[in-house]
């Protein structure tokens, strides 16, 4: 499962420089360009037969003018509770959040970690709710869950679904 992160964009095109670099152009781009962004970084998966597919995606806001996303697909043929699951999707998404977080900083623009687990307690995710909230704030990173956690339950959900 730990192969070299390939990060491509949503039509397809691979991005060929570390997502730090390309983090960096795209920021000094848009700025450039006049937007103001935020980013909101999320991970979904989806167990397919023995295979469980993760997507996790950076997602940049264009506040006012619509937005962009990068994307990273990742297989394991471990098997997971669902918990497990919800709490590798924290992890993985943690992970590019720390990452990059010193590149928003020193842009000063603003990043929310979203996951896809849900607040009320009657659904099997939210059995991970207290775990990853206090693993993303205890990174010092904001938190949004569902129905607030779009990066996560609607972009990266369409990427694994």
């Amino acid at each position: 499962m730990e192969q070299q992160q390939q990060w491509r964009k949503l039509n397809g095109e691979k991005i060929r420089i570390p997502i730090e670099d390309e983090v960096k152009v795209t920021i000094e781009r848009e700025r450039a360009m006049g937007h103001e962004l935020k980013v909101c970084i999320g991970t979904d998966s989806q167990v397919k037969g023995k295979e469980t597919e993760f997507a996790t995606v950076i997602v940049f806001i264009r506040k006012g003018k619509g937005g962009f996303m990068y994307i990273c697909n990742e297989t394991t043929l471990q098997k997971m509770s669902i918990k497990q699951r919800m709490l590798v999707e924290v992890a993985k998404s943690v992970e590019v959040a720390y990452t990059l977080c010193n590149i928003f900083s020193r842009y000063s623009v603003d990043m929310e970690v979203h996951v896809d687990i849900n607040t009320n307690p009657n659904f099997k995710s939210n059995d991970a709710l207290k775990e990853a909230m206090g693993y993303i704030m205890g990174m010092g990173f904001a938190f949004k869950a569902k129905p607030d956690a779009f990066a996560s339950s609607s972009c990266a959900n369409k990427i694994v679904h």
